[in-house]
């Protein structure tokens, strides 16, 4: 089958944009350059193309019951207009997929998934949800999705917008419908975030997405905003220890294993997926943990490389990189537990050599 393109695939080769296929879709991974777009973003903002994400409608009489038995975090923490980071879990206690819930109201709810994780999730959500009295509709084609982070990202977007206050109406994990940007139309707004960075996340209509993007593009131009790729994405999320799917969890790697433990409320008395495994992992105590590393010899600890203690191997890279931001190279691992200490010198097999590095807080920025 060949590769999706997004309806802003045509912006992304007229703004010179390098394209690659990811998860069945071709997207940028670069414009100008990967350093310069994540500074851009760190610094002022960036625009990124996430339409290649999926969506789901969750509606019915059963719909908050059915997505908080579905994820492990806790439902009932949030009020409608808010939104949820969370998990779905397997009864193994692994993770099916990490994903956003959007709760419109207690009927409806609207789930935001992993674009390799599309078809997966869906079926696992259908199968599921045979036992409750909800509708689910899988709705990725219909909905396109531009990101748009970076200190400046609330000033400029507000000149755009004429009917919200993005201040004071749509704070952190919050969103608001029927936004209207500039004479683009109406979308879904929300304020959540994948970079380290305050900014936004505009859903809509795949036909008007390409003049959002140009409006956002002119609007800050001047201010030092630029169209940004898949790479400085991903440089970004790590260097604020925001976790992937399939670097630093998976099917195999639970939520715990993963650091995550922050979103897997045990102690809520709904019952959830994969509840009891993970509940006995807590009592019984974690085998393997993540934590950062940093290395101290040349080289890059890329996702995947082998982590020793002296001769014996005690882990595993799940993402690593030289920090635009800091400077250093510095990586995600998953170690034994009992190895896993802040200060504890380990090496990482790369090539065949043992590269010396330290374990360190993965909370790589210091903001």
């Amino acid at each position: 089958m060949s590769a999706k393109k997004t309806p802003l695939y045509d912006k992304h080769i007229s703004y010179g944009g390098e394209i690659v296929e990811f998860a069945g879709w071709l997207l940028p991974v670069k414009y100008k350059g990967l350093k310069e777009e994540h500074e851009a973003v760190r610094n002022n903002a960036g625009l990124f193309d996430v339409s290649h994400m999926g969506e789901v409608s969750i509606t019915g009489k059963d719909a908050f019951d059915f997505v908080n038995y579905l994820i492990t975090n806790d439902l009932t923490t949030i009020v409608d207009g808010q939104a949820l980071y969370t998990l779905m879990c397997n009864e193994k206690g692994g993770v099916v997929d990490d994903l956003l819930v959007y709760r419109k109201a207690k009927d409806n709810m609207f789930l935001v998934i992993n674009a390799a994780n599309v078809e997966k999730d869906v079926n696992w959500i259908m199968e599921k949800s045979k036992a409750f009295d909800v509708k689910v509709d899988h709705i990725s084609d219909k909905i396109a999705q531009i990101a748009f982070q970076g200190p400046k990202a609330e000033k400029i977007l507000q000149r755009l917008v004429k009917n919200v206050d993005l201040a004071n109406d749509i704070k952190f994990f919050r969103f608001k419908e029927d936004v209207e940007i500039d004479d683009c139309g109406k979308f879904f707004v929300s304020r959540t975030g994948y970079t380290g960075e305050d900014g936004f996340e505009i859903y809509g209509d795949p036909k008007n997405m390409p003049k959002v993007w140009d409006e956002i593009l002119k609007e800050g131009e001047k201010e030092g905003v630029l169209p940004c790729g898949l790479g400085c994405r991903d440089t970004l999320r790590f260097e604020a220890s925001l976790p992937l799917y399939g670097n630093e969890m998976n099917d195999e790697i639970t939520p715990l294993e993963a650091s995550l433990g922050f979103f897997v409320k045990l102690k809520q008395e709904a019952d959830f997926i994969g509840k009891d495994v993970l509940k006995k992992m807590k009592e019984e105590g974690v085998k393997r943990k993540l934590i950062g590393l940093e290395l101290k010899g040349k080289g890059i600890a890329r996702h995947g490389a082998k982590v020793f203690k002296d001769d014996k191997e005690i882990g595993f890279v799940t993402t690593g990189y030289m920090s635009p931001t800091l400077g250093k190279t510095i990586a995600n691992v998953i170690v034994d537990a009992d190895q896993a200490e802040v200060g504890n010198e380990v090496y990482v097999e790369l090539r065949n050599k043992k590269v010396p590095a330290v374990l360190i807080s993965k909370k790589f920025l210091k903001k």
